[in-house]
């Protein structure tokens, strides 16, 4: 009886669509184009996972990244006036550079990669589990806060120490017209400096 390999078309569907939309965003000159190809890159990602059976990881990608930080970062990028021409004319100069990080960054990724450092003889297309009582949050629960804890712990302080940096870089050197909350001229503040009223003839 033949039966039609659904996982596996899904799975080369999606892995086409991923590769050719992280193309996109690293070629496209509009940056709002750019988010959105990174957007369906990131949904096509999930739906990989969804076929390894990383449910947890899966819906986090989408929820997180779909539906929260990416939809920022398109704001942000609508909202700021980019200036095209010198970015064009930095990524001139920076080209060389570029180019040497990407060569390290693929020779790199094609050492690690290899079957040897994976531990596996070829690669394999996912297949779907069937096993009832499998759970993929129970499985990444028991790995993250057992053999995991200590490199969770150090990321999380990491993360900790990013945030910490960039709140002190976005304060510092501020500018003299810089919007911002003074705490104590609020305080300080009374209805007879704040409101005025003003008598107005009946018609």
């Amino acid at each position: 009886m033949f039966t039609f390999p659904i996982h596996q078309v899904v799975f080369y569907f999606f892995s086409v669509m991923l590769i050719a939309s992280a193309l996109v965003v690293i070629s496209a000159r509009d940056p709002v184009r750019a988010v959105l190809f990174l957007v369906l890159a990131f949904f096509c990602s999930s739906v990989l996972w969804m076929l390894l059976q990383a449910e947890f990881l899966s819906l986090v990608l989408i929820f997180v990244y779909v539906g929260a930080v990416m939809t920022l970062f398109l704001f942000v990028v609508m909202m700021i006036n980019v200036d095209l021409t010198r970015i064009k004319k930095r990524a001139v100069r920076y080209l060389p550079l570029g180019i040497s990080v990407v060569v390290v960054l693929i020779v790199t990724i094609m050492f690690v990669i290899t079957p040897q450092h994976l531990q596996q003889a070829s690669a394999l297309l996912p297949t779907a589990e069937t096993a009832s009582d499998y759970s993929n949050v129970k499985q990444i629960g028991g790995l993250l806060y057992t053999h995991y804890a200590y490199p969770f712990e150090i990321a999380s302080l990491i993360l900790l120490v990013a945030i910490i940096s960039a709140i002190g870089l976005a304060f510092h050197g501020r500018r003299p017209d810089n919007k911002s909350q003074k705490v104590s001229e609020q305080i300080k503040a009374s209805k007879q400096g704040r409101v005025r009223l003003i008598n107005m003839e009946k018609d």
